[in-house]
């Protein structure tokens, strides 16, 4: 495991994640009192979805983004039927695919995970269920917890008409079903690459689960899927470092 003093940009990555994470416990006390709103909403499980992609033979693919892709790819990585689960960015070019310029939310991008899966195994519809259910609080507008920007904003990157399909009417089964307290805010865009991140953002919520940010904010998402997905949990992830190659 790489330590901080040995690499720069995860230094500077750690470094902006404690400073909103101290700034979001310095705002506990205000929520606690009532003078600071909380808009976040507490993880539950929600409804199936009603309109499915066909299980079809081969390994299909999902493109998610719900906040800090640390969280979202150690979320599906503990899914059985994934086959592999890679940090990135999607929604806008090749030209600025990168942490740092994604990092000033001009680019288009968001946080993204890719989710590759053996569709005889989950389909994609329960993948998505797990997004909305476990995986962060769709409910969020260009954010997710203390992760202010629109690089954090709740997306799905369909790969085809017929993932795009599926996802809009899931949403809109969500949201007439009131699953959750406010409107669902994910975004749907349809036709949008999907560029690898950096090898230091790959399997980090296995290689640093002692972080704060990861242990206070991220861990908890895998033991909310455990407790809503007990049949499809994996308790030993697949890392990109095992997959890869």
């Amino acid at each position: 495991m790489l330590t901080d003093d040995r690499h720069p940009i995860r230094s500077r990555r750690k470094s902006s994640k404690a400073i909103v994470f101290g700034a979001m416990l310095g705002l506990l006390g205000f929520a606690i009192i009532g003078q600071v709103p909380s808009a976040a909403e507490a993880p539950r499980l929600v409804p199936a979805a009603l309109v499915d992609v066909p299980n079809e033979d081969g390994l299909q693919t999902a493109v998610l983004a719900g906040g800090c892709f640390w969280g979202i790819q150690g979320v599906f990585q503990h899914v059985e039927g994934v086959v592999s689960a890679t940090s990135g960015y999607a929604g806008g070019s090749a030209e600025t695919a990168t942490y740092e310029q994604t990092e000033t939310g001009l680019t288009g991008h968001a946080e993204a995970v890719r989710i590759v899966f053996d569709p005889q195994k989950i389909s994609y519809g329960t993948l998505l269920r797990i997004f909305f259910s476990a995986a962060h609080d769709p409910t969020q507008l260009d954010r997710q917890g203390p992760d202010i920007g629109p690089q954090y904003r709740s997306a799905i990157f369909p790969v085809n008409e017929q993932q795009a399909k599926v996802a809009n009417r899931y949403i809109q089964q969500l949201d007439e079903a009131k699953a959750f307290n406010s409107a669902i805010a994910t975004t749907v865009e349809l036709g949008r690459p999907f560029y690898e991140a950096e090898g230091y953002h790959q399997d980090y919520m296995y290689n640093n689960p002692g972080q704060p940010y990861i242990a206070v904010l991220e861990r908890p998402k895998i033991e909310a899927l455990r407790r809503f997905f007990p049949t499809i949990y994996r308790a030993q992830p697949v890392l990109v470092a095992k997959t890869a190659g």
